[in-house]
């Protein structure tokens, strides 16, 4: 049976095959490694999955000799800190803007408080989503995986077959463009 440096090896040059071995040894420990972290189940799943694709993203990184499970679980470790700063920058976020969020989803249907339409919030958000159609695609998805979807950069960059650099750039752009159209525009009616 070959060590996990030789498959990861066989890995970074090519060979998917090497990638099936990989998995079968390395997952079980990185599964329990995130299930210490986070002391659920479903939660060590969902991160081990993700630890995975960053090392399918980042195996050109990969420093052959070195331990492949060394690696690995520094991945998986940052990725259970980066969820960890997402829920709590979410519950932070809700505990602060609670009201907030239950208008947005109001304006979002188009409706007031008390149920009736406001047919100025609705051209609001008629205006916002026209504005986010109009955008070139790379830019749109960089701001739907940042903003939207709550992805980091790496994790944006990883979904988009791109560089974290990229991505940043493209959500700037889209956020400039969004910016031109929606508020600099309206100032001048």
């Amino acid at each position: 049976m070959a060590t996990e440096a030789e498959l990861m090896g066989r890995y970074c040059a090519g060979d998917q095959a090497a990638f099936g071995e990989l998995y079968d040894q390395i997952a079980p420990r990185l599964f329990r490694y995130l299930l210490s972290l986070t002391r659920e189940r479903a939660r060590a799943e969902d991160l081990l999955q993700v630890t995975f694709l960053k090392v399918h993203n980042a195996r050109g990184a990969y420093v052959r000799g070195a331990s492949p499970v060394s690696w690995m679980m520094a991945i998986a470790r940052r990725s259970f800190i980066d969820e960890q700063r997402r829920q709590k920058t979410a519950r932070r976020y809700a505990a602060t803007h609670g009201a907030v969020l239950r208008e947005d989803t109001a304006v979002l249907t188009g409706e007031s408080r008390s149920g009736a339409r406001d047919p100025e919030e609705a051209e609001a958000v008629r205006a916002a989503r026209e504005a986010m159609a109009a955008l070139p695609a790379n830019q749109r998805q960089a701001l739907e995986l940042t903003k939207l979807d709550g992805l980091s950069v790496e994790e944006a960059a990883a979904a988009a077959n791109t560089t974290r650099g990229a991505i940043k750039q493209r959500a700037h752009r889209a956020y400039v463009a969004l910016r031109r159209v929606l508020i600099d525009d309206g100032e001048s009616l």
